[in-house]
């Protein structure tokens, strides 16, 4: 990184002479080395040279220049490589002046894994990049279908496709370690494999069929069902042909839930909508798999008024792809300048062939017109939501006297079960809505604060506002309120710790249920002043209730997932020399960790993978 004094303009005339004509990626930076924009180039020096010419530029851009007061370069073999690594470059650093997909939600995937004689069938939220084929550890080696827009949904397809299809969903420990068949098999949601009540072949066959499903040959299944059913009839088979008959019914049920389309003809397709409105946009993502619709998703882009529609469409699709496998077809309702870059890109990305169309007419044009009807009301809903948000917080600031309406409320509260896996949890909330990337969740470390509320508060607000304390008190993630979910002695601990911080201008707020811990009759504690009550129908009240609603969700949440963590700890976990594999092989070859632990030192030596030092330094662990 080169810094040079002077005005933005000269700062980048001055990197011109070392620049190459290559493709590549640059980064503007402000004083204090701040990410200001993120952009590629087919030839840097030409691109970046176009910023000194600032007569020419949007006011915008001029503004980002005056700004800029250093630069670094990234060369790449190609325009399409540049694309993708500024794609990721923006996803991570969150540049200001760059349009930027935000977005905190994931996208859901239904896996089915490999490495294994009988696949689990599970489901996957998160990077398609980093998904796990069982309990534990991350394995690329797994079909992936998807994305679903909605987890709910894949919950759905998932308990549908166990009644058509009986696969099971247990991790590899809890399959190794069966003796007997477990409830799912009782309710005929698997054919139970653990205990060989069907046999790898015929298991096979049943996952090829999730596989047929999944890919839009669900018909040809179907048809297939009914045959095993008419010939199980024909035999006077009855049991075995209303098997059969149930197995239908719940592929039925499955294609009626996935049938919300609008063209069959689609194949596998996304469809991108933009529309624009009073300074904002929303792009609408239809996903289409096999011809059908699995779900459907609103985004809301920071964009720039002077933003072309296919620059922004360009850039989304970009950055929407970076953690996500793009289908073979992107249908766009605007078209964008390269095209061509964008397919290469995200044909480089996928490892597939990847098609751009902006349709005029047809099915294809239909569903971008649907697409952006919803785009439309998605974001008259946002912007009245926004309306509504604004309203609500400047009702906060003038029940708590506050001097202007919050831009960031943080809420807190805590979650334990008689002191074990305590967990503090902050909550963020502004005029968008709740804030979900900027939550935070805090395992208490303090083994004699678990179980004290005050204390596990403490200990949450000094790791919150520790660092923060020790910059600038102006940062945009400095609250401009803070509630807590409890009374007056959560207040007052909270007022204490912030005090030995050195934090005495945050406004702090605890609300606390009403007599009979009655909600309508909260009651809010502040430093110094006498409690203060709503009236039960004001909307700041409900407004209120929500965040704190919110926080005790997430802490709850975080309790619950760190207590399940511990449940699924096996007593092998953790011992040197025993990694993913080597556990795998003790859970199958001795059926459970118990067993593993009173294992002789010859039994584990007869172990498959068990070298004898191994053995040996397990036996010593469970015999000392």
């Amino acid at each position: 990184m080169d810094g040079v004094p002077g005005s933005g303009a000269d700062v980048i005339r001055a990197q011109l002479p070392t620049l190459p004509d290559t493709p590549g990626v640059y980064r503007m930076l402000a004083a204090d080395g701040s990410v200001l924009y993120v952009g590629k180039a087919k030839n840097l020096k030409r691109r970046v040279a176009s910023y000194t010419r600032t007569d020419g530029l949007p006011n915008r851009t001029r503004r980002m220049v005056s700004l800029t007061r250093a630069m670094e370069f990234v060369t790449t073999h190609t325009e399409a490589e540049a694309l993708l690594l500024e794609a990721n470059l923006i996803r991570s650093l969150l540049p200001p002046f760059n349009i930027l997909v935000k977005d905190d939600r994931s996208f859901s995937y239904i896996v089915i894994g490999k490495g294994h004689d009988f696949p689990r069938l599970m489901q996957h939220r998160g990077s398609a990049e980093r998904r796990g084929t069982s309990g534990k550890g991350n394995r690329r080696d797994s079909d992936l279908f998807g994305p679903y827009a909605s987890p709910h949904l894949v919950g759905m397809t998932i308990a549908a496709l166990q009644r058509a299809f009986l696969l099971r969903s247990c991790d590899d420990g809890v399959f190794a370690s069966r003796t007997r068949p477990c409830l799912q098999h009782q309710i005929k949601r698997c054919s139970a494999p653990c205990v060989g009540r069907v046999s790898e072949e015929e298991y096979a066959d049943q996952v090829q069929g999730v596989r047929d499903v999944l890919s839009g040959r669900s018909a040809e299944v179907q048809a297939e069902f009914a045959r095993h059913m008419l010939d199980s009839s024909d035999r006077l088979e009855y049991e075995d042909a209303a098997r059969w008959r149930d197995r239908i019914r719940a592929l039925t049920a499955l294609q009626s839930r996935q049938d919300i389309n609008l063209e069959d003809t689609l194949g596998d397709a996304d469809v991108l909508a933009l529309h624009r409105e009073g300074g904002a946009a929303c792009v609408q993502a239809f996903f289409f798999r096999g011809g059908r619709n699995q779900g459907t998703r609103a985004f809301f882009p920071r964009i720039d008024a002077e933003e072309e529609p296919g620059d922004i469409l360009a850039a989304f699709a970009a950055q929407l792809y970076a953690d996500t496998p793009p289908p073979a077809l992107l249908l766009l309702s605007d078209p964008v300048e390269s095209p061509d870059l964008l397919e290469e890109a995200l044909s480089l990305s996928a490892g597939h062939r990847v098609a751009i169309e902006c349709p005029k007419r047809g099915p294809k044009r239909r569903a971008v017109e649907h697409a952006q009807t919803n785009a439309r009301d998605a974001l008259g809903r946002r912007l009245a939501e926004r309306s509504t948000q604004a309203t609500l917080l400047e009702g906060v600031a003038r029940v708590f006297g506050l001097p202007a309406a919050p831009r960031r409320i943080e809420i807190y509260d805590t979650s334990h079960i008689q002191g074990a896996f305590p967990v503090g949890a902050m909550v963020v909330a502004g005029p968008e809505g709740f804030q979900r990337n900027a939550y935070r969740r805090f395992y208490i470390r303090d083994p004699e604060a678990a179980g004290d509320d005050y204390a596990m508060l403490r200990e949450t607000f000094t790791r919150r506002f520790h660092r923060s304390s020790k910059s600038d008190p102006d940062s945009a993630q400095w609250p401009d309120l803070v509630l807590i979910d409890g009374g007056l002695g959560q207040l007052n601990a909270v007022k204490d710790e912030l005090a030995m911080l050195q934090i005495t201008d945050i406004p702090l707020v605890a609300i606390a249920k009403g007599p009979d811990r009655n909600a309508g009759r909260e009651r809010f504690f502040r430093p110094g002043q006498p409690p203060l009550t709503l009236e039960p129908n004001d909307p700041v009240l409900h407004f209120l209730q929500r965040l704190r609603d919110e926080a005790h969700r997430t802490a709850i949440d975080s309790h619950r997932a760190r207590r399940m963590k511990a449940m699924s700890h096996t007593r092998i976990d953790g011992i040197p020399g025993i990694g993913p594999a080597r556990k795998k092989a003790l859970l199958h070859h001795f059926g459970s960790a118990t067993a593993v632990a009173s294992a002789g030192l010859k039994d584990l030596e007869a172990a498959p993978g068990i070298s004898e030092t191994i053995a040996r330094k397990l036996y010593e662990h469970f015999h000392g």
